[in-house]
């Protein structure tokens, strides 16, 4: 009597389940992945985030979210090369408690999901990199803030509370870079991401040039980041004494390894170098003293080269040799996303257009909900892989998948 109650009981809980998940799929079917959602709590993914921030943004600040370089290839390659790979699912492994925690350049962070660094934030939200530093610190990930800040980063570490590193684009005027580096130090910041995949000035952006930023009032009272103060206060001096501030500009941002070595001697902190897409070069990374790497082709607006990190990843993953961390970004939506770079090789994975989907649509919130929804997809990965530890991710959980070309 008693066994066939507790079956009973077992397939009314069975049934019970299967009925809310046909309730959860008729819902996701209905409402469609057009619904603009009213509140960060509506999203179920981060893709829900895009088009809320669409509706919120001025065209030429979507405009400059959404777009990549050229012909976009680069940019399209990102997502599609998550196809690529596929995961191999082991079963019967106990993942009732799963940890996502990990040790990074001496830093113990409680989540492999990074907030890669995207200046001019006020340009999308008006709490900015704040709205972002507290929904980092709610959610606790590590936050990389850009040297084209919105707001000053002793401002944006105060908020964050905790782990924060500094982007830099590096100068062959030195004093500009040694500037930034002693505002880093002073803000607590526990490394330096040196950005090189930008060689002189950008190029191929006409999609948003075509708006005449410079000339836009609507865009200059946004634009106003600590790094372009700096710039500007430059580019007066470089015309008061008759000098073309754009050839100089260009020249000072083509960088070689004599600039990373000097930039590695000015600063006691970490030197994350970003931007690197071959293994050659992430042999030089370690030759020239840099503790990390980025895998990055910086969403597709640096170069429309068409070579996808993800697809990048495990080349520079085998010449880093375990000798240093490898991170990557760039073009990643999914939980599902991180766990494949995490089985590839990464140590951690940066993340970009999402929170910042987040912030336009919802400030703070939206951003704390991005974080929730990426970590929430990861940790199911985590347990459908059957790995309850990030050391416990390797490549035996992802296959490369061949594709064969038509007749």
């Amino acid at each position: 009597m008693s066994q066939s109650l507790h079956r009973r009981e077992f397939l009314g809980w069975l049934l019970q389940g299967s009925a809310v998940l046909a309730s959860g799929l008729s819902h996701a079917h209905v409402d469609g992945p057009e619904r603009l959602i009213a509140s960060a709590d509506e999203a179920l993914t981060v893709l829900d985030f895009e088009p809320a921030a669409k509706r919120a943004l001025l065209d030429a600040h979507y405009t400059y979210l959404s777009m990549g370089v050229e012909h976009e290839v680069t940019l399209a390659a990102n997502r599609a090369a998550f196809t690529h790979f596929r995961l191999r699912p082991r079963r019967l492994v106990d993942v009732r408690e799963v940890d996502t925690s990990l040790d990074l350049l001496g830093m113990n962070l409680t989540s492999p999901i990074l907030l890669a660094p995207i200046g001019s934030q006020a340009a999308y939200h008006a709490q900015a990199e704040l709205g972002v530093a507290r929904a980092a610190a709610s959610e606790d990930h590590l936050q990389i803030v850009s040297m084209g800040s919105s707001t000053p980063l002793a401002e944006v570490a105060e908020a964050r509370g905790g782990p924060l590193w500094a982007q830099i684009y590096g100068q062959r005027f030195m004093p500009v870079t040694r500037h930034f580096l002693r505002e880093a130090e002073s803000a607590g910041c526990g490394a330096i991401v040196l950005t090189v995949d930008i060689v002189g000035l950008p190029t191929g952006r006409e999609r948003i040039e075509r708006y005449r930023r410079h000339e836009n009032s609507a865009c200059r009272s946004c634009h106003s980041s600590v790094g372009g103060t700096v710039g500007r206060g430059a580019v007066q001096m470089a015309q008061a004494i008759g000098l073309d501030p754009l050839a100089l500009a260009a020249r000072s941002m083509m960088l070689d390894w004599e600039i990373v070595d000097r930039i590695r001697d000015a600063t006691p902190l970490p030197l994350v170098i970003k931007g690197i897409l071959m293994g050659e070069d992430a042999e030089l990374c370690v030759e020239h003293g840099a503790d990390a790497i980025v895998v990055s082709n910086h969403g597709g607006r640096a170069e429309d080269n068409g070579f996808a990190s993800i697809d990048a990843l495990p080349d520079v993953v085998r010449a880093a040799a375990g000798r240093i961390p490898v991170l990557v970004d760039s073009g990643f939506r999914r939980g599902t996303d991180v766990f494949k770079a995490l089985a590839l090789g990464a140590s951690a994975v940066c993340i970009g257009r999402p929170y910042i989907w987040g912030l336009a649509s919802f400030g703070e919130k939206g951003v704390a909900r991005v974080l929730q929804i990426l970590l929430g997809e990861f940790r199911t990965a985590m347990r459908q892989m059957g790995t309850p530890t990030l050391a416990a991710i390797d490549e035996s959980h992802v296959d490369r998948v061949a594709h064969r070309g038509g007749s």
